[in-house]
């Protein structure tokens, strides 16, 4: 066990230090302006996490070192993770190509983390049939840190900073300073790009959403597209601003190249799916458990402790409820100290319910596609219930099971006489599988059978049948 645990430490050092001489190498410096580059095409879609944060920036970087003249990225999410959404707009401004955010196919949407990154791009678009907006910041409570206000019922917007304008409802301050950093980080990358700063502030403070016909006329995108073909000829020619120079996009006609997820991307995009991650930290959990309970099966062990490992490394990425995870880790002791002290499922009933509260608490979040599948923890809760009612059922049986050893077992036998006995006297007889020397009161022929009633020492006292 000990050797396996030093190859993967060894082999988790080696991954970091290769990524981190990669992240140190400086990039490649390219002539944007040559008209031979190419479009780099980048996908996001489903919600916004670790995995795509590290995957905008891993492929954003290798399309500046290949040469590409400007990065499509395609979006379509129902939101995500605040931190991750953050990291993905902070590489978009340090990019030193223009980054084109274009909400495809029809039909998708750019909802509550997807519109701050619509607003990061020097270039924003959408193809028909597409919306954006409900900008609103969600809480790990799964509740929205304020009580919002109708759209209809907000008062106009004048100039300045939002951060002193009245809030309705009763708030607390940690709700309040939640809000208005996420209106103050939305405007901030509004202005920078000149687009509808009003409407911007409502998508979050009154979740406000458009379609992509709707945002054309208000100036919250520039324009709408049906394909990545019509958005590079509508967007050719146009001055965007990037970092402290000004660039004449030259896009009309450039071949389009795809930058898929790499290897390390997909796997963090897997473990870092809650459901995953929560089955990661339960089969670490038994493995581990059960190579306690069996010694020398190794399997079980060290698969449980790679699961357990990977599994806490997804959860420090996610948004944990510590509460939820100290419930589960309860509910699983409780389990465990029910088969091995068995109290006719007391401390069973009680895991059970500590184990399903604390996964419904795990990731008790509103942010989509960042919380536990219910069904999932439901057809666990009703094998953690089955598995309790099975070891109840064995300990109530063993309880009235026939004894098969000790004197109980034997005075329930019947004896046979292997030779005649007289009244009073003794005899050999066959009993239990074993010869006794047996004593009756009455005089009885040999093969006779005889009931057990007691045991004196060695001998047994029989009565006939």
């Amino acid at each position: 066990m000990a050797r396996w645990l030093w190859v993967l430490w060894a082999v988790a050092i080696g991954t970091m230090s290769a990524r981190a001489a990669d992240a140190a190498a400086p990039p490649a410096v390219v002539d944007h302006s040559a008209s031979t580059g190419f479009v780099a095409q980048l996908a996001l879609d489903g919600p916004i996490g670790p995995a795509a944060a590290e995957y905008f920036d891993d492929a954003s970087k290798h399309a500046v070192a290949a040469g590409a003249t400007a990065i499509v990225l395609r979006l379509d999410t129902p939101g995500g993770l605040s931190e991750s959404m953050r990291q993905i707009i902070t590489g978009m401004l340090a990019c030193k190509i223009p980054v084109l955010v274009y909400v495809a196919p029809n039909g998708a949407r750019a909802a509550s983390a997807g519109t701050y990154i619509l607003y990061a791009g020097q270039i924003a678009a959408m193809a028909p049939a597409t919306h954006l907006g409900a900008a609103t910041p969600v809480s790990l409570s799964g509740s929205t840190p304020l009580p919002l206000p109708k759209i209809g019922d907000q008062p106009p917007i004048a100039g300045g900073s939002p951060a002193s304008a009245p809030l309705a409802g009763d708030g607390d301050a940690e709700s309040h300073k939640v809000l208005n950093d996420s209106i103050a980080y939305i405007r901030s990358l509004a202005q920078l790009r000149g687009r509808n700063v009003e409407w911007a502030e409502q998508a979050v403070r009154g979740a406000a959403t458009l379609t992509a016909g709707e945002a054309a006329q208000q100036h919250v995108i520039d324009f709408v597209a049906n394909d990545v073909s019509d958005l590079l000829a509508k967007a050719d020619g146009r001055k965007v601003q990037l970092g402290d120079r000004t660039v004449s996009l030259q896009l009309k006609g450039a071949p389009v190249r795809d930058y898929a997820p790499n290897s390390r991307s997909r796997f963090l995009a897997i473990i870092t799916n809650p459901t995953i991650a929560y089955l990661l930290l339960l089969a670490g959990i038994i493995g581990l458990f059960l190579e306690a309970t069996h010694p020398g099966g190794l399997f079980p062990g060290i698969a449980g402790g790679i699961c357990l490992l990977v599994g806490l490394y997804a959860l420090q990425l996610l948004p944990v409820n510590y509460a939820g995870l100290a419930l589960m880790a309860l509910g699983i002791a409780l389990l465990a100290a029910e088969t091995v002290t068995p109290t006719a499922g007391a401390l069973g009933i009680g895991g059970v319910i500590a184990f399903v509260v604390g996964s419904i608490m795990l990731m008790n979040t509103e942010v989509p596609g960042y919380g536990v599948n219910l069904g999932v923890i439901a057809g666990i809760a009703v094998c953690a219930a089955g598995l309790l009612g099975l070891i109840v059922w064995l300990v109530f049986r063993a309880r009235h099971a026939r004894q098969f050893i000790g004197d109980e077992a034997l005075l329930k036998e019947v004896a046979e006489l292997l030779e005649p006995i007289a009244a009073g006297g003794e005899a050999w007889a066959s009993a239990h599988g074993e010869r006794w020397r047996v004593r009756c009161e009455s005089s009885l022929p040999a093969g006779a059978r005889a009931r057990i009633v007691r045991r004196q020492g060695l001998l047994l006292w029989i009565v006939p049948i």
